[in-house]
């Protein structure tokens, strides 16, 4: 029998690339995806990213998509009650597992592990401490797509933002920006790829700071022409 496992998903590279080495294992079952939408604006938390391209995503993917909606600003207890919540939720089902694309920051590894355990779940990191770029490799290698939804304009200038992470973003990212963004230098929307059925379409909309970071508004619509 295959182990249920949940799986937190943000839309971006990361996530994309943690959810195919699970959905590639026989011994695994993804119930659903987990992301966190923040209310008023109807975007995935952090990304910016709308919420019709995440449905959009989890139809092509093939998985139902769980919403865990968090205010703007949002403190630690509220999202640690929220989240706690969604997850004694599919405890009941009998899942004990849930998974995520984290890659190198150990505190957060630990703070994840943390607060499973408080009601008995388990971490799984299916890319941690993968080299960051050997796993940009493999992501353009297996045929992933995706487009920078915001950036960290302390890290990246500007022209960065809504662009397609192709060769000339890698060539052109400055020498203490880490390939995959570690340092929260920008987040991305996987809109291709082998999890997804079909590609996702989205038009490359206007710009918006917030503090330091610059969003760029992914809209539904005609797909991208390619590089």
């Amino acid at each position: 029998m295959r182990e249920p496992i949940l799986f937190c998903w943000s839309g971006g590279k990361d996530s994309s690339l943690a959810l195919y080495t699970l959905l590639s294992r026989d011994d695994t079952r993804i119930v659903a995806l987990l992301t966190t939408v923040t209310e008023g604006y109807d975007r995935i938390s952090m990304h910016g990213v709308r919420r019709e391209l995440l449905h959009q995503q989890a139809e092509s993917i093939g998985l139902p998509v769980h919403e865990v909606f968090i205010p703007p600003q949002c403190v630690n207890p509220v999202y640690e009650a929220r989240m706690e919540m969604a997850m004694r939720h599919y405890l009941a089902q009998g899942v004990r597992k849930v998974a995520f694309g984290d890659n190198v920051l150990e505190d957060l590894r630990k703070y994840r592990e943390e607060k499973l355990a408080r009601v008995n779940m388990e971490a799984v990191f299916p890319i941690w401490k993968r080299d960051t770029r050997e796993l940009i490799r493999e992501f353009h290698a297996l045929g992933f797509r995706a487009a920078a939804s915001c950036i960290d304009t302390k890290m990246l200038s500007p022209n960065f933002a809504g662009r397609e992470l192709d060769a000339s973003f890698f060539a052109e990212l400055p020498p203490n920006v880490d390939p995959c963004g570690e340092n929260g230098e920008f987040h991305t929307f996987v809109f291709d790829g082998p999890i997804f059925s079909h590609p996702i379409e989205y038009t490359v909309g206007e710009t918006v700071q917030r503090d330091s970071f610059l969003f760029c508004d992914l809209l539904p619509g005609k797909l991208q022409k390619e590089a």
